[in-house]
């Protein structure tokens, strides 16, 4: 996001990188929504960033209490999902009875992906008749298991196909297979030895495009399943299709694991996304790579210096290349 003299890039580890009249300044995100408020298009617009994760921050989490025990369970829990939903997308909605030292009744647990709109449903929501005579009370919550502090655990693929359709909708992304290939690497998986174990495996490449940010990503599966005893050829295709299903579906969640949602005030979306330094790069995109290759000198002792100089060549162009791109 650029304000004249100012820049401001997104990165994943959760700090804003910051650069004001060629100051490099890196800041968390909090400080740089701050930032960010009342600079971006001249109006007062704040940002919310969504990870495709299990949110576990106490901000992102809504405790209601005080739900009258007349109500059924059932009643409450569809009452609260169509409520809060409202506000934005939701991860979990749980309904529980309260524990027998207390009155009877029943309280709920929210969360929400982003901490703007669970601050939001919160203040919206506290003390007032949502769907009983009596009003509730809804707090963020304040507890955390200090294991999940700064744990990362990614979402489920059909919680991120769901996250997804919410902000973008069901046009707004697409999925392609690149690659499926069985990994199993045995003859005997072939052969059908009926004597000896196996080992089924199945590696996938997934591409993830949002056509209308101009962003992608690749995301790869590995699925494997082992057996004591040969299956039947019946059982050993479903259990191929089987894998093959989840190395995809292990594939999309990896992809989506890459993706970041910028929520803005006004309603806006922006899509970015995180490569990593071994990120498997399309075709289009290894022009100018250089390829380097491992030699060992043991292989070499035999022949001389010259006869081995004279097997090597070097491509002094894509060197001039990269140099330039490099400078």
């Amino acid at each position: 996001v650029c304000f004249g003299s100012t820049t401001c890039w997104l990165e994943f580890c959760g700090h804003f990188s910051l650069q004001i009249n060629n100051i490099h300044v890196v800041t968390n995100v909090a400080a740089c929504y701050k930032f960010i408020t009342g600079r971006l298009l001249g109006m007062d617009i704040e940002a919310d960033i969504i990870e495709f994760k299990v949110p576990y921050e106490n901000n992102k989490t809504l405790f209601i209490w005080d739900i009258l025990p007349t109500l059924s369970e059932a009643f409450i829990y569809e009452s609260i999902l169509g409520i809060f939903s409202g506000f934005g997308a939701l991860y979990l909605v749980k309904v529980c009875q309260n524990a027998a030292v207390v009155e009877p009744g029943f309280y709920a647990i929210v969360k929400y992906y982003s901490s703007a709109q669970a601050s939001k449903a919160q203040r919206a929501a506290d003390g007032k008749n949502l769907f009983q005579k009596s009003p509730v009370k809804v707090r963020l919550c304040t507890r955390q298991n200090p294991a999940f502090a700064n744990d990362f655990k990614a979402l489920s693929n059909s919680k991120c196909q769901q996250l997804a359709n919410h902000y973008l909708g069901f046009n707004g992304w697409s999925t392609q297979m690149i690659t499926l290939q069985d990994l199993s690497g045995g003859d005997d998986v072939c052969a059908g030895s009926d004597t000896q174990s196996l080992t089924l495996k199945y590696g996938c490449i997934v591409e993830l495009t949002f056509p209308h940010h101009h962003a992608r990503c690749r995301g790869m599966g590995v699925a494997e399943e082992s057996f004591h005893n040969h299956p039947d050829h019946l059982e050993l295709c479903l259990k191929r299709g089987h894998l093959q299903k989840w190395a995809k579906d292990k594939a999309v969640v990896d992809a989506f694991r890459k993706v970041l949602l910028v929520l803005l005030s006004n309603g806006k979306v922006a899509v970015e996304c995180k490569f990593d330094p071994d990120e498997i790069l399309p075709d289009e995109d290894l022009e100018g790579v250089i390829k380097v290759n491992d030699i060992s000198w043991s292989e070499c002792e035999g022949a001389g210096e010259e006869d081995f100089l004279s097997e090597l060549s070097l491509n002094f162009s894509t060197c001039v290349e990269a140099t330039s791109l490099r400078s």
